[in-house]
C-alpha cells in the first residue's frame, strides 16, 4: 500500500513566535534613527535579526528570516544590511528586504556602508562594492591570499571615498575606491588585524591584533600613539567613549571586558565574566555612559559608568539560555510563564507576554554563600544542569514552590520563584547504609498543595519530604518502591493516590498518605517517563518500545493504547481538558492523539526532534523545546480562534516538514498562506437541516409578541385606549418621516401628502392587500411559502385585519379562506412554525367560524386538518409526560 501523505503540516497548530533567543556569535550594530531620536540595536539570532530600543532593551521587530543563517551584519541609516552564504540583503523597516546584491561566489564575511554604496569582503579575498539602490557592481577588487588576506574593514572619518584594509599577515592597506588605487600601505606589527575601530579624534585609529596587542595609531603620519597589551587573548571587538571620557573598551575570548585610559596610558579596570562566551561586539552609546555588549552566551548586555573609578556596572539585559534547553514546564494556571532548564546549569523563566517579565532564577549551586562571594568564577561549587523539575504555585509566597534533581546527582534542591533564587534546602535521603557511588535522584513530584515533594532515586526508592522544612517523611514500600531506577512519579490533585513507575516494568498505586500499596499494573516494556494529568484522572506512560499506554487511575486499568512512533519518546504533555495527548519523538515528529476516540488526529515533522514540551494550562499555546537549539518555541492552538476538521489519520500517513516559527522565509511564507486557504475547502461544517426528523417539530424562532396575543387582540388595545387623543409632534426639518410597521421604512413625499389628504378614494378601499393576491395565486401552483413568509414579517395587528378581510363581507371569498386553511395544512404537514400555524388556526376560526359552518367546503378542508393535529398533540403529549416523569424522578432522589 502506498504511504498517505499530508497535504499540510499541523492541522491544529501553527508557528507563533520563539522565546528566549537574543544573541548569537555576530556583532551586533547600532543605529540612531533621527525621527525618534532613539537609538536602537540589531543583533542576529541565526537566520534572522532582532532589533531593540536601548532605552528599555524592549524588543520592536523582528526580519523576516533567510535561507540561511546570517554570517555578518551592518547598518546605514535607512537600511539593516544582512548577508549569508554569497548573497547580502538589504532589509528595509527591520523587516522586509528591498534589496538583493550578487556577484561573490564565497560566504561574505565583511560588511560596511559606504555612503551610496555598500562594501563586502567574502572569504576568497575578494571585495565587492555596489550602488545600493540600483544594486549594481561598482567596484570589484582581487588580493593575493599569501600577501593579503582581508580581516578589518573600515572607513576613517573625514576620508572622502577612501577605505582601511587590515589582513592577516598584519599589514594595512589604504585605498581610494572611487580612482581603484592603493594609497599607502602600513608594515603593521606581524600580527594579525582583528578589529579596526575610529578613534573620536580625526586621523586616529584604534587596531587590535590577535596577539592581544592595541595600538592606537595615526594614519595621517603613521605614527603609534600608544600601545596597550591585553593577557586574555585576540582583540575581538573595540569600541571608544565618546561623551568626554577617554576610554576605550576591548573584549577578549574568555567573556572579559578592559577598559583602558587613554590619557594615563594604562588600564583603567577589568569587567571579568561579563559574558560566559568571547565578546562579540562592544558598543558605547554616543554621548552617553552606556556600553552595550553581545556575545554568543545568548545574552545582551547593557553597562553603565556612573560610578567611581570608572566601574561598568549592569544597568539592563536580555539573557537567554547558553546551552539548550533539556525540560520545560508551564508555571502557573494562566500559562503565561515557561520554567525552563538548560544544559548550562541555569534555570530561567521567559514570559508568553513579554520580555520585560522573563526572569533567570540562577545557577544551583553547593553552597550559596560560598558561591555568592565567588560570583560566576565557582566553577567547582556548581552543580549539574537540572534533568528534570516540578513546580506548584500553591504555597509559592510562602516558601519554594519548586523542586528539582540534577544529572548523576543524589541530592534534589528546592527554588524559590517569587525571590528568583536557589532555595534552602537540598533533599536526599537521610540513612542510606549501602551507598552507591552512582546513586542520584531520576524523578521529583510535588503535591498540589505545595506541602510535600516527593523524589525518586536510581536503586529504586521514593521518599517523601516536607518542602517547607526539608524533614524527610517517609518512603514507599518495606525497603523500596521498586526494583530499579524510578522512572516517574506522580500524585493526585487530593493527595489520596501516589502513582510510580520504575524499569521493573510496573506500575504502582499507594495510599499517599499510609503509603499503602493498592493496586500493581504490569506492562510488556520497560517505561521511559509519564506524566499524570490530575483533572481528568488520565495517566500516560510512555515505553521503551515507543508505544504510549493510558491508564485511568479510578479504575487503574488500562483505557488507551497508542501505537505509531518510530524513535524514542522523549515528552508528553495534556490538553487542560484532557482530551487530548500530545507526544515528542526523536524520529522528530509531535503527535496529537484523542484520548475519547483513541485515533490520532494530527502529526507533524520537524527538522530537529523536540526534546520537551508543554501544553498551556489555558489552551492557547503550545512550547516546546527542541535539540541543539537556544530557544523555546510557541505554537499557537488553531482551535480556538478558527473552524478546523479533525479527521482521524490513517496508520500509515506521512507528515509533511514544518518550519520552527520565526525560520520560514517570504516564499515559504506566501506558499503557506496558499496551502492554508486551499485546504479550507476540506473542512465539514455541520449546517442544521430545517426539520431534524419526521416525528419533530419546528418552531419558527420569532418573538412571541407576534402570535401568543392574537386571540385577546382586542382586550389589549381596549386597555391600552388613550385617554386623550394624540398630538402630532413637532417636525424636525432634518429628518425623513418613516411609515409605521416592524421594518423601518422612509416615507416617500408623495405618501405623506396622501396621508394627509382628508379626500377618500374608492380605489383605494377596492385594492387588495399582498397577503390577498398571494393566497388566490397559490390557489393555482399549490405553494404557500409566499403568503406565509409575508404573514410572518406583519405585527399582530396587520395579521388581525388580514384574516378578518378574509370574509366575503370584507372583500374576501370562500375560495381564499379554503387557500388560507390549506397553507395551515402544508404548515402542519411539514411540521414546521408550528406554534404560528396554531395561533393562525386558533384566529382564523374566532372570526370565521360561523360562516365556516354554513359552508360546506370550508368543513371538509377542518376535517382533513383534524387527524394531522391530534396526531401531532398526541406525540407532543407522550413526550411531555416522559420528560415531567424524569424531571419529577430527579427530583426525588435528589431530595
Amino acid at each position: 500500500m502506498a504511504e498517505v501523505k499530508g497535504a499540510r503540516g499541523s492541522v491544529i497548530f501553527t508557528g507563533y513566535r520563539s522565546l528566549g533567543v537574543y544573541s548569537d556569535h555576530i556583532p551586533h550594530v547600532v543605529r540612531y534613527h533621527k525621527k525618534h531620536k532613539e537609538f536602537y540595536l540589531v543583533t542576529s539570532v541565526g537566520k534572522s535579526f532582532l532589533t531593540y530600543n536601548v532605552n528599555k532593551l524592549g524588543q520592536v521587530a523582528v526580519s523576516n528570516a533567510l535561507p540561511e543563517a546570517i554570517t555578518c551584519l551592518a547598518a546605514d541609516r535607512m537600511l539593516v544590511f544582512a548577508a549569508h552564504g554569497n548573497l547580502l540583503k538589504a532589509f528595509a523597516r527591520n523587516k522586509e528586504v528591498v534589496h538583493t546584491y550578487r556577484g561573490l561566489e564565497a560566504e561574505i564575511h565583511l560588511v560596511q556602508p559606504f555612503g551610496d554604496h555598500v562594501i563586502s569582503v567574502d572569504t576568497s579575498n575578494v571585495l565587492m562594492i555596489w550602488d545600493i539602490q540600483s544594486e549594481e557592481e561598482y567596484l570589484e577588487l582581487k588580493f593575493e591570499k599569501t600577501s593579503f588576506t582581508i580581516s578589518a574593514l573600515m572607513h576613517p572619518s573625514t576620508y572622502i571615498n577612501k577605505i582601511l584594509l587590515g589582513s592577516q599577515q598584519g599589514t594595512l592597506q589604504l585605498w581610494n575606491i572611487k580612482s581603484n588605487k592603493l594609497l599607502f600601505t602600513f608594515k603593521g606589527w606581524e600580527s594579525g588585524v582583528t578589529v579596526l575601530q575610529q578613534a573620536p579624534a580625526v586621523d586616529v585609529v584604534a587596531i587590535g591584533l590577535t596577539c592581544g596587542k592595541i595600538y592606537i595609531h595615526n594614519i595621517k603620519f603613521d605614527e603609534t600613539l600608544m600601545t596597550f597589551q591585553q593577557d586574555w587573548g585576540p582583540i575581538t571587538s573595540l569600541s571608544f567613549r565618546t561623551d568626554g571620557h577617554p576610554i576605550l573598551a576591548a573584549g577578549s575570548p574568555l567573556g572579559h571586558i578592559g577598559l583602558w585610559d587613554l590619557e594615563g596610558k594604562k588600564l583603567m579596570s577589568q569587567m571579568r565574566e561579563a559574558h560566559s562566551s568571547a565578546i562579540a561586539g562592544l558598543t558605547f552609546v554616543h554621548d552617553e555612559p552606556l556600553l552595550i555588549s553581545n556575545a554568543a552566551d545568548n545574552a545582551i548586555r547593557v553597562w553603565i559608568f556612573d560610578g567611581p573609578g570608572g566601574q561598568g556596572r549592569l544597568l539592563r539585559f536580555r539573557m537567554g539560555h547558553s546551552a539548550p534547553p533539556a525540560f520545560i514546564r508551564h508555571h502557573g494556571p494562566d500559562g503565561k510563564q515557561i520554567l525552563s532548564a538548560g544544559q548550562d546549569g541555569t534555570m530561567q523563566s521567559f514570559s508568553t507576554i513579554h520580555d520585560r517579565y522573563s526572569k533567570s532564577l540562577g545557577r544551583g549551586s553547593i553552597d550559596k554563600v560560598k558561591a555568592k562571594k565567588k560570583g560566576q568564577r565557582s566553577v567547582s561549587l556548581r552543580l549539574p544542569p537540572v534533568t528534570v523539575f516540578a513546580s506548584e504555585i500553591a504555597r509559592q509566597s510562602d516558601w519554594d514552590g519548586i523542586i528539582a534533581c540534577h544529572q548523576h546527582s543524589l541530592s534534589c534542591t528546592t527554588w524559590d520563584y517569587v525571590k528568583s533564587t536557589m532555595g534552602n534546602h537540598k533533599l536526599k535521603p537521610p540513612d542510606l547504609l549501602n551507598k552507591s557511588p552512582d546513586l542520584h535522584a531520576t524523578a521529583v513530584e510535588i503535591t498540589s498543595c505545595g506541602n510535600f515533594t516527593l523524589v525518586g532515586l536510581s536503586n529504586g526508592s521514593v521518599d517523601v519530604y516536607n518542602i517547607q522544612s526539608g524533614i524527610h517523611r517517609g518512603c514507599y514500600g518495606k525497603e523500596k518502591a521498586h526494583d530499579g531506577p524510578i522512572r516517574g512519579v506522580a500524585v493526585d490533585g487530593l493527595n489520596q493516590i501516589t502513582i510510580t513507575t520504575g524499569s521493573d516494568k510496573l506500575v504502582k498505586f499507594w495510599k499517599f498518605k499510609s503509603k499503602e500499596l493498592i493496586h500493581t499494573a504490569s506492562l510488556n516494556v520497560q517505561p521511559t517517563t509519564f506524566l499524570l494529568h490530575r483533572e481528568s484522572g488520565m495517566l500516560g506512560v510512555a515505553l521503551d518500545d515507543f508505544t504510549l499506554n493510558v491508564f485511568d487511575i479510578e479504575t487503574r486499568r488500562l483505557v488507551r493504547k497508542f501505537l505509531g512512533h518510530s524513535g524514542k519518546i522523549n515528552d508528553l504533555t495534556f490538553s487542560p481538558d484532557g482530551r487530548w495527548l500530545l507526544t515528542a519523538s526523536m524520529d522528530c515528529t509531535v503527535k496529537v492523539w484523542d484520548l475519547p476516540s483513541g485515533c490520532l488526529i494530527d502529526c507533524f515533522l520537524l527538522d530537529s526532534a523536540v526534546v520537551s514540551l508543554t501544553m498551556s494550562p489555558t489552551g492557547d499555546f503550545l512550547a516546546t523545546a527542541h535539540v541543539d537549539d537556544l530557544g523555546i518555541y510557541l505554537w499557537s492552538n488553531k482551535s480556538l480562534f478558527s473552524l478546523i476538521s479533525l479527521r482521524p489519520l490513517p496508520a500509515n500517513f506521512e507528515p509533511t516538514m514544518v518550519m520552527l516559527p520565526g525560520a520560514c522565509n517570504d516564499i515559504e511564507e506566501v506558499d503557506t498562506v496558499v496551502e492554508v486557504e486551499s485546504t479550507n475547502e476540506d473542512i465539514m461544517e455541520y449546517e442544521s437541516p430545517e426539520q431534524l426528523g419526521e416525528q419533530m417539530v419546528t418552531l419558527s424562532l420569532l418573538p412571541e409578541s407576534r402570535w401568543k396575543n392574537l386571540l385577546n387582540l382586542e382586550i389589549i388595545k381596549q386597555r391600552n385606549k388613550p385617554k386623550e387623543p394624540p398630538k402630532v409632534p413637532k417636525s424636525a426639518p432634518f429628518f425623513i418621516p418613516t411609515l409605521p410597521g416592524l421594518v423601518p421604512r422612509f416615507a416617500s413625499l408623495a405618501e405623506d401628502e396622501a396621508a394627509q389628504s382628508k379626500v377618500v378614494k374608492l380605489g383605494v378601499l377596492e385594492q387588495k392587500s399582498i397577503f390577498f393576491v398571494q393566497l388566490e395565486e397559490a390557489i393555482s401552483h399549490q405553494n404557500y411559502s409566499i403568503p406565509l413568509k409575508t404573514l410572518k414579517e406583519m405585527g399582530p395587528s396587520s395579521v388581525d385585519m388580514e384574516v378578518r378581510n378574509l370574509a366575503a363581507e370584507n372583500g374576501g371569498s370562500v375560495e381564499v379562506m379554503q387557500s388560507f386553511l390549506k397553507m395551515i395544512g402544508s404548515m402542519l404537514e411539514t411540521k414546521k412554525d408550528f406554534e404560528m400555524a396554531q395561533a393562525y388556526l386558533a384566529l382564523f376560526l374566532k372570526l370565521h367560524l360561523k360562516f365556516i359552518s354554513t359552508e360546506s367546503v370550508l368543513l371538509d378542508e377542518i376535517s382533513t386538518l383534524l387527524p394531522s393535529l391530534e396526531e401531532t398533540w398526541v406525540h407532543l403529549q407522550t413526550l411531555f409526560n416522559q420528560s415531567l416523569c424524569v424531571l419529577s424522578y430527579m427530583k426525588s432522589a435528589l431530595l
